[in-house]
């Protein structure tokens, strides 16, 4: 079940809230956990005794950590065992079927893949039980006795499957504490519709044009650019709207779930562009694995490697196949130039130059990452810089058919939108009738998409 389907937007949403805000106070958490568990088990119903025993596990690990805070020795090998575990169920159903196959790729052999499937959300669930393992461990979180809400924490189906990555320290004190008001339940409710609009009515449409030129075997020039771009604006409002919606839903509950995005694409460095994007995973890796590794505080050899590692694992983080892992690597050269003497460089050319390096080195990456193959990656990448016909027929159709909604993602994808339909709504009467019936009418746009449409992917349930 996805945010933006009928079945969620009219069955599931309205039980929920109406079953969340009837039961007294002491029983809401339990509320979320269980429409949770049905959210989660709807399409899956394999894979939810996996999160469950990962929300059991960890939270068992927490009452360990806790009874022998007082022993380190103890407590570190608690600790050792869970990042074991927990990494140990994320590798196995993640990677087992890529590591297989390279292995014979590399021997020649033919070992059968144990051909697991891949639990929906387990990267980001499973970053969630480590972080709160780890900070039990540094004494940075409380310890968490009372499983439902420690399940709710794990299993609050806004972030469950696509994030946020919430650490245990951010929400801790909201499983105990939140207060629902009727101004976080607006609020809430006009964050969900923006991101409803971003991944109906943008994001789904270009990736109609994504997927046609993706499996288009030789792209021209004009072709695989549009291709290209395609992908980075779907990417963008696919996930920064899922986004979006899980930060609506979290405040309609009296949550405050941290944000993931700030206008990635008006970055001018690639450093801008990762603190702008997925903030919450880059934070995740910064936290727990570059600063543990020694951050920046060491020699320019040391923080080179740590950069290294961090890059390659986000990669893999990503996916089970090696084009994600040449794709954090390719981003990993990039810092770790930046840091070294690009940075100085961009200093010095005017604000639009650093822009443009930082989109187009964007743009790039999303090629490496949207392609599998990544001998195709490589010819895409060869036809959008002059290694292939200029122009063709699909080319020039899509431009012109995509060329008003290509205008409208890439003014959406600043502030400049947000900003005026702000200023809008602060106008007085008139503005804020038009801002409302603007907002009404992109919605029932939107489920007219729903209805008309069924294509409606989305691209990180891959992750």
């Amino acid at each position: 079940m996805i945010f933006s389907s009928l079945l969620f937007l009219f069955v599931f949403l309205p039980l929920v809230l109406v079953a969340y805000y009837v039961v007294p106070r002491k029983w809401k958490n339990l509320c979320l956990f269980l429409f949770s568990l049905v959210f989660y088990a709807w399409g899956e119903p394999v894979s939810i005794f996996i999160m469950l025993f990962t929300t059991l596990f960890d939270y068992f690990v927490g009452v360990l950590l806790d009874h022998f805070r007082d022993n380190r020795t103890a407590a570190r090998w608690i600790l050792v065992m869970s990042i074991c575990v927990n990494v140990g169920l994320l590798g196995y159903f993640k990677y087992s079927d890529l590591l297989v196959q390279t292995f014979n790729g590399i021997t020649g052999l033919s070992v059968l893949p144990p051909q697991v499937v891949l639990p929906i959300g387990i990267s980001f669930y499973t970053f969630e039980a480590l972080s709160y393992a780890v900070d039990v461990y540094r004494g940075q979180a409380p310890i968490q006795r009372n499983v439902i809400d420690f399940g709710t924490y794990i299993s609050f189906f806004p972030h469950l499957v696509a994030g946020p990555i919430i650490k245990y320290e951010f929400m801790a004190d909201q499983l105990h504490n939140r207060e629902e008001t009727l101004e976080k339940f607006t609020a809430g409710s006009k964050r969900f519709m923006v991101g409803l609009f971003k991944k109906v009515l943008i994001a789904n449409n270009l990736a109609q044009l994504a997927d046609k030129i993706q499996y288009l075997g030789d792209p021209s020039t004009l072709s695989a650019w549009l291709g290209a771009l395609a992908f980075t604006f779907q990417i963008y409002f696919d996930f920064s709207g899922y986004s979006d919606m899980a930060i609506g839903l979290g405040q309609m509950f009296g949550f405050t779930l941290p944000e993931n995005f700030n206008y990635p694409y008006i970055s001018q460095s690639v450093s801008e562009f990762w603190r702008r994007w997925h903030i919450t995973l880059g934070s995740w890796f910064r936290e727990y694995v570059y600063i543990p590794l020694g951050g920046n505080r060491c020699s320019v050899l040391k923080n080179v490697r740590n950069l290294a590692v961090v890059w390659v694992l986000t990669g893999i983080w990503h996916g089970a196949s090696w084009n994600f892992a040449l794709w954090g690597a390719y981003y990993g050269l990039l810092i770790i130039c930046e840091k070294l003497f690009l940075k100085k460089l961009l200093d010095r050319v005017p604000a639009f130059v650093r822009w443009l390096y930082a989109f187009l080195a964007a743009v790039t990456g999303w090629v490496l990452f949207s392609y599998t193959d990544i001998q195709k990656a490589f010819g895409v990448l060869g036809a959008m810089f002059g290694f292939a016909c200029g122009v063709d027929s699909l080319g020039r159709y899509s431009l012109i058919t995509y060329l008003p909604l290509f205008i409208v993602a890439a003014l959406c994808s600043t502030p400049v939108v947000g900003r005026l339909t702000e200023r809008l709504r602060k106008s007085g009467v008139a503005g804020r009738v038009i801002w409302c019936a603007g907002f009404i009418a992109l919605f029932v746009l939107s489920l007219s998409s729903l209805v008309n449409n069924s294509y409606n992917p989305f691209l990180y349930f891959r992750f």
